[in-house]
């Protein structure tokens, strides 16, 4: 049985029928809207924690998806289940190929900055200065990126900016 048809919760429930009500109002071809199936029923896993069947759904979507725009976005929730898992060297491989295609993709630029802040953070507990900084530089370079796109986001970015000195 489809994941759009084990939706227990109300929002979920609301959004599958809607998005099967535009699936089938939108002149589509068959392939985008299997393609578009996969991704809803991916979204649906990964909300609940499901992220084995979250990423083989976003990897069926991905291989019938063609339009970069559309893969931006599923390559993004790939990066988003990896960062989930731990696994920031993967996830940074999909942002980066997200950005690839979709370049104005702030939430990408964001949660790329949000790991190398991290590793950052790691470097100084292991007593590393100097790696730190270069994190924290590439940190900010990224968030000012997704601050010039999307700029009423990323507060606490923008705020860590100024208070070290970055923001400039």
């Amino acid at each position: 049985m489809p994941r759009s048809q084990k939706n227990e919760n109300f929002l979920d429930k609301t959004f599958t029928i809607l998005a099967d009500i535009i699936l089938r109002i939108i002149p589509m071809a068959p392939t985008d809207k299997e393609a578009f199936a996969y991704y809803r029923d991916g979204m649906s896993a990964q909300s609940e924690g499901e992220y084995a069947e979250a990423l083989q759904n976003y990897y069926e979507a991905m291989r019938l998806e063609i339009d970069p725009y559309d893969r931006s976005y599923i390559l993004y929730n790939i990066g988003l289940v990896h960062t989930s898992n731990g696994e920031h060297a993967k996830a940074l491989e999909y942002y980066f190929q997200a950005l690839e295609r979709n370049p104005a993709l702030p939430q990408a630029l964001n949660n790329t900055a949000l790991i190398c802040h991290y590793r950052g953070e790691q470097a100084i507990q292991q007593g590393d200065p100097e790696t730190a900084e270069v994190w924290f530089d590439q940190a900010a370079e990224y968030w000012k990126q997704a601050i010039m796109l999307a700029p009423g986001n990323y507060i606490e970015a923008q705020n860590w900016l100024k208070i070290t000195g970055r923001f400039g």
